[in-house]
């Protein structure tokens, strides 16, 4: 029987600890994997952020065994491009100049190991369209420091939200985790929360 098995949330973001609790799953445990996430290169976005999701999973199940273990990894992508999280001011606005009234796609990686050893993974593509940014406003936000810690130096959930002119697909995929594919994939592979309903 699978479904009394603890949860582990391989990921140190608070955004996704969040996201999970909107859906009434509290993990039972947070583990902060630390790998390399410095891109190969090449590497496709897409197959970045696969990658990633799969070893901070395999990290977080060699601490603990027969648990669901659920790993997460986000990007923000300009074609093949890929946006890091910046590291200071400058490059936080490079980040957000570039992204200044054009499309890009946030990319996710979700992957589940089960009790069993079993690995689940999904790639979860969201289409976003800025607004053109005009100074004020670009210098508005990088003063907020809302833009620390985030790929492609923005978060939806705050002020950037107004800056979004067009989303195709999952909106918490944004945030940091597609609730929908997560949930689903949990469910498919026999985990019941223990505090939904």
């Amino acid at each position: 029987m699978l479904e009394n098995k603890r949860l582990i949330l391989a990921s140190g973001s608070p955004r996704r600890l969040d996201l999970l609790a909107q859906v009434s799953i509290i993990p039972d445990e947070v583990y902060t994997p630390s790998i390399d996430e410095t891109p190969f290169k090449g590497e496709r976005p897409s197959e970045l952020v696969n990658r990633l999701s799969k070893l901070k999973a395999e990290e977080g199940a060699k601490h603990f065994s027969h648990a669901y273990v659920l790993a997460a990894d986000t990007i923000v992508a300009v074609g093949r491009r890929i946006m890091v999280k910046p590291g200071d001011i400058h490059e936080a606005k490079q980040c957000l100049s570039l992204l200044s009234g054009r499309g890009h796609k946030v990319i996710s990686g979700v992957t589940l190991i089960n009790p069993n050893g079993q690995l689940s993974t999904r790639v979860i593509i969201t289409a976003v369209r800025f607004k053109q940014l005009s100074l004020r406003e670009l210098n508005l936000y990088l003063e907020s420091n809302e833009w620390r810690g985030k790929a492609g130096a923005y978060a939806i959930q705050g002020y950037a939200g107004a800056f979004v002119r067009h989303i195709s697909g999952s909106y918490s995929n944004i945030v940091g985790l597609p609730l929908f594919e997560t949930v689903n994939m949990l469910a498919g592979n026999g985990y019941q929360s223990k505090n939904y309903g």
